[in-house]
């Protein structure tokens, strides 16, 4: 079985101790790729040069981007670094990029226009992007998703194509990313309990358009939760949704990673 993560953070901040321990654990849970995402420059240079060398056992791909949390740090030049760094046939996506109003760390106006020259520049080099996004506690304090999806169609994100990563959303905004084209990618929150609007949006979402991440070191799935994510605790989002998909797990494994390799453009 092929089971792929296809969102992680393998920094060495938080795996200060090196990665042959998760290495190992993700090998028992037949996880063989994982996809290490990016938060600003020095993030998508870690990210792409792990890549260069990591190239089985697992296979390691990477993200590049600016972060919607770090895009108040984006140096001037930022976006030449970034198209840099994307030349690397290791490097497979624009991301994650996109608005979070929820936490703000970024004032507003900064984020949508390090969004929207992203986006602008993974159409320009033929690359997808990697999409995050988080509304404010009280949308009336402002949409992130509504505003998000503006840009999107401002800023010719069809071109791009992508990823929604750990898709949080409703119904309505899981529609309109998949008339767009986009895959969700589902994480450790599908298997909380509380979560039934995002299980009933899994169970709705075509099969062929769904992927599974962990987003570790966060968001550890249900029986691992208070304890740090990594890429091997994938395994049980795959299981989950394969539950929720009515499929054996080995059968919703090979759907996923086709899925995967049509998304992010794997040869």
């Amino acid at each position: 079985m092929f089971l792929t993560d296809t969102h992680c953070h393998l920094n060495r901040e938080y795996f200060p101790g090196g990665l042959s321990e998760l290495f190992a654990n993700a090998a028992a849970n037949d996880v063989k790729r994982m996809i290490f995402a990016s938060a600003d420059e020095a993030s998508s240079r870690e990210a792409a040069e792990l890549a260069e060398r990591q190239r089985d056992a697992p296979e390691i791909y990477a993200l590049a981007g600016v972060h919607p949390h770090e895009a108040k740090n984006a140096s001037s030049d930022y976006l030449s670094a970034i198209e840099d760094i994307a030349g690397s046939e290791r490097v497979l996506a624009i991301g994650e990029i996109g608005l979070d109003y929820f936490y703000d760390i970024s004032p507003r106006g900064v984020q949508r226009r390090i969004l929207a020259e992203q986006i602008e520049l993974a159409a320009k080099i033929n690359k997808p992007i990697v999409i995050h996004v988080r509304d404010a506690q009280d949308k009336s304090r402002g949409d992130a998703n509504a505003e998000l999806l503006a840009i999107m169609r401002e800023c010719g994100a069809e071109r791009a194509g992508g990823v929604v990563h750990c898709f949080s959303g409703n119904a309505d905004e899981a529609r309109r990313a998949l008339e767009m084209g986009f895959y969700l990618s589902f994480a450790g929150p599908v298997t909380y309990p509380k979560n039934k609007i995002l299980r009933e949006i899994a169970m709705n979402a075509p099969i062929e358009k769904i992927l599974c991440e962990t987003d570790s070191p966060y968001l550890a799935p249900q029986g691992h939760r208070g304890k740090p994510n990594e890429p091997a605790l994938v395994r049980c989002v795959y299981e989950y949704l394969s539950m929720l998909k009515a499929l054996p797990l080995e059968e919703f494994a090979e759907i996923v990673k086709k899925n995967g390799e049509r998304a992010f453009r794997i040869k």
